[in-house]
């Protein structure tokens, strides 16, 4: 089975780097993953988004119109993204900066007011980790512990960001488990 999952947001908001965890968390538990990246030449303050698809055989294309699932940052991303989602998929809404809904039924919608949590954390740098944590607790996409170690892993270079990065991803799944 194949679960694709689209995150989009403000470059800046640390997009691509959680699509490259959870890609690096699939193939931990040894899934096929496409990681596709995308954004524009204005880098931080443009759009950037990203798509992974994680499939338990391989991945015939890794260009999909439809994602299962969306982690939308801000409005414009939300806006863009939220009607492409296959029914019954997961989308998670930074409510920090969103104050909308994706308008449909037929999706399971978590509103994490991502920024709010990280800013109590310490830092608003991290919002991207509390959503993945949220999106990866509603999802079981991957399993949480192997979520763990592989955010443990990408922050190994610069020690002093783990645990502020941990508390994040454990923050995400706190507000998870609270919808």
């Amino acid at each position: 089975m194949q679960s694709e999952v689209m995150f989009a947001g403000f470059g800046g908001q640390g997009i691509l780097l959680i699509g490259n965890i959870l890609a690096h968390a699939a193939m931990e538990q040894g899934s096929e993953v496409a990681w596709v990246p995308s954004y524009g030449p204005e880098m931080r303050g443009g759009t950037a988004y990203c798509l992974v698809a994680i499939s338990d055989r391989p991945i015939g294309s890794p260009i999909i119109r439809n994602p299962m699932h969306l982690v939308a940052m801000n409005r414009p991303s939300l806006e863009k993204f939220a009607p492409m989602v296959k029914p019954k998929g997961v989308v998670v809404i930074n409510s920090s900066l969103i104050s909308i809904g994706a308008g449909r039924d037929d999706v399971d919608e978590l509103r994490v007011p991502a920024n709010d949590i990280a800013k109590d954390l310490g830092s608003t740098k991290v919002a991207n980790i509390v959503a993945l944590g949220a999106f990866v607790a509603r999802s079981n996409i991957v399993d949480f512990e192997v979520m763990r170690t592989c955010v443990q892993e990408q922050f190994a270079s610069r020690e002093k960001l783990i645990p502020i990065n941990m508390a994040a991803l454990d923050a995400g799944k706190k507000a998870a488990r609270l919808k």
